[in-house]
């Protein structure tokens, strides 16, 4: 029962580990928003020596709004220009990040405004002093009030929350995408980010450009590919200073790696299983050897072969389906325990519980039958004879 007990646990908690860590990235895939591709700046060269992405600041507004204005597929390109900055409150501060938008970004991202509203079209354009702030916001700053109508500075800036965010959660990165304040892409430019950067107040952190159809992504990102290189000049053989990247597919890779990893120790748990079958036939096949003045007793007073080879392999199934239930509490219980640890949705499929139990028990009547194949042949005289 022991050996049944561990590999049953070590199904079914390795079998719902992989699912809620598969639903916890089918999750982050979601928050980012469904047919979603990055434009990022390249990387600049420094004395021979490449940096890091997004050193070179060649994405622009007009960019954007050529993507939106001259690609079918494309529903909406929202640029995005960020720095962190502190935050003042009546008497709390904050540190966090303030990206500079329009409302095109949150279309993007699929990202509602629970409390408040987003910003107009005329905010926008004039650069007015509002903001748009994550669930965080609220709790650090605000104490959990509604946050909408609020009054904070960004640096020196004051600025009015007319809206707050829906949850979203951690991101790809590990970072909550709640601890955020949006406000309109021209203040950011004017007042904010720009002004603090000294860089190139035109130049973007990147471009966020929704497509209308899952099955255009590739053939749009190779659209937005040859229109920017177009708009920045770049010859055929020169490489791109930008770069376009799927969110979506680091993720997927993720997933696929614990799905992967996931069939790997089910399979190793697996062996567990087939290790208590062979302790089920071994003590089976002890008990018969203990039990054959019992069976060739029964069988003096007219019970069967079939009847004693029935006996065996009811015991046998008996104490496999004992060990299958008894460690599918223990794997439940073990895999919620490690969820709630790594923060992932508690996923115990009751598919998993009856399939592993089910296994149970076709081991213990697979390695039952030649115990009471072994105790069916008994022969009745010579048995009771047996010290």
């Amino acid at each position: 029962m022991l050996g049944i007990v561990v590999g049953v646990a070590a199904v079914v908690c390795m079998i719902s580990i992989g699912a809620g860590a598969q639903a916890e990235v089918s999750e982050k895939i979601r928050t980012l928003g469904a047919n979603l591709l990055l434009v990022l700046p390249g990387a600049q060269n420094s004395n021979g020596a490449k940096l890091q992405a997004g050193t070179q600041p060649t994405l622009t507004e007009e960019d954007a709004a050529a993507i939106r204005r001259e690609l079918a597929d494309v529903q909406v390109a929202a640029p995005l220009l960020s720095r962190p900055m502190p935050l003042v409150a009546a008497n709390k501060n904050w540190v966090t990040l303030v990206a500079g938008i329009n409302a095109d970004y949150l279309v993007a991202r699929e990202w509602q405004v629970v409390d408040g509203r987003s910003f107009t079209d005329e905010e926008v354009a004039s650069g007015a002093k509002v903001a748009i702030v994550g669930s965080v916001i609220v709790e650090e700053l605000f104490d959990g009030r509604a946050g909408v109508g609020e009054t904070l500075r960004i640096g020196n800036v004051p600025f009015t929350v007319i809206g707050v965010l829906d949850k979203k959660g951690l991101g790809a990165a590990g970072r909550s995408q709640d601890d955020v304040v949006f406000i309109p892409l021209l203040t950011a430019k004017s007042r904010v980010v720009g002004a603090v950067r000294g860089t190139t107040r035109e130049a973007l952190d990147f471009v966020s450009v929704k497509v209308s159809d899952a099955a255009a992504m590739s053939e749009t990102q190779q659209e937005i590919e040859a229109l920017l290189r177009q708009r920045h000049r770049i010859r055929g053989d020169a490489p791109s200073d930008f770069r376009i990247e799927n969110p979506a597919d680091v993720l997927t890779a993720r997933g696929a790696a614990v799905r992967l990893l996931g069939i790997l120790l089910i399979a190793v748990a697996s062996v567990s299983l087939v290790v208590g079958g062979i302790s089920v036939m071994n003590i089976m096949l002890v008990s018969v050897t203990e039990r054959t003045r019992e069976i060739g007793l029964r069988m003096a007073v007219g019970a069967s072969r079939r009847d004693i080879r029935w006996q065996f392999l009811i015991e046998a199934l008996i104490l496999a389906l004992l060990g299958g239930l008894v460690g599918a509490v223990l794997g439940a219980a073990a895999a919620v325990a490690i969820a709630w640890e790594a923060g992932w949705p508690i996923l115990i499929s009751p598919w998993a519980v009856v399939l592993a139990c089910g296994f149970s028990g076709l081991i213990g009547i697979s390695f039952g039958v030649y115990p009471a194949h072994r105790a069916a042949r008994l022969d009745p005289i010579e048995a009771l004879r047996f010290a």
